[in-house]
């Protein structure tokens, strides 16, 4: 018996989130991929993941792990789960891991991407992937500037909730970054770890920013304030991407 770590890319557009729901009846992909492996022989309970992605999230670098007495070797193992999985997800990379490696905890850090669609008139292409946002043309530099807040070890009790249930509220955002690619506006963050919808809710934040809503110090002083009551609506989730998971 082997344990496996995978990197799995998704659409989540037509799924409940990543992880399987206790009735089985929603479509997930921890559930997609458990199915996928079933098909071929596996006989485990449940495939591990790194993160638990909300229904509609997108993912080019979620990472699984799961123990499998697997024969043919990793490349056969990746072709024949790539051929039993729907075509909105896909195993990108494939190898033999330690048999203890869990990919959330021994994850160090996570990076996501949040697009905006800014222009006035909507793009059918982009709409799957993208919040479109208009009026007004966001003020970029501003939005750069509030998001450099960010940046260090914060509570950030008013953009989220730990996903565990208990009260440490407590990351350290490493970076924190806004690019224009034509009437793309892209977010990078990565940090050692997130809140419960705390992407979306800086964004939702920062959108309020860009658009002349907020100042940078209203955006300051909504994270010193650790409360919730105090987040913007949050950021559609189209828009969001788990990009990496760094070991």
């Amino acid at each position: 018996m082997a344990r496996y770590r995978a990197v799995v890319e998704y659409d989540g557009t037509e799924f409940l989130g990543f992880q399987r729901q206790a009735e089985g009846l929603s479509r997930t992909v921890q559930g997609e991929i458990e199915a996928a492996l079933g098909r071929i022989g596996w006989t485990g309970k449940a495939v591990l993941g790194a993160g638990r992605t909300d229904s509609g999230v997108h993912a080019s670098g979620q990472v699984i792990a799961f123990d499998f007495e697997w024969r043919h070797g990793s490349e056969a193992l990746l072709r024949a789960l790539n051929a039993n999985l729907p075509p909105d997800a896909a195993i990108k990379a494939l190898d033999e891991c330690a048999a203890d490696f869990h990919p959330r905890y021994a994850a160090k850090g996570r990076r996501y991407r949040y697009t905006l669609y800014n222009a006035p008139v909507r793009s059918p292409l982009a709409a799957r992937y993208a919040w479109h946002v208009w009026p007004p043309a966001l003020n970029v530099e501003a939005m750069q500037a509030a998001s450099q807040r960010l940046v260090g070890r914060h509570d950030f009790a008013a953009f989220g909730a730990d996903p565990d249930g208990g009260e440490s509220t407590t990351r350290t955002v490493r970076r924190a970054e806004w690019a224009a690619q034509g009437e793309a506006l892209r977010f990078e963050i990565q940090a050692d770890a997130f809140l419960y919808r705390m992407v979306r809710s800086l964004v939702g934040a920062l959108k309020k920013v860009g658009a002349g809503d907020l100042a940078v110090a209203d955006f300051a002083a909504i994270l010193q304030s650790r409360d919730r009551a105090q987040c913007p609506p949050i950021a559609p989730p189209q828009g969001l991407c788990l990009v990496e998971v760094i070991y």
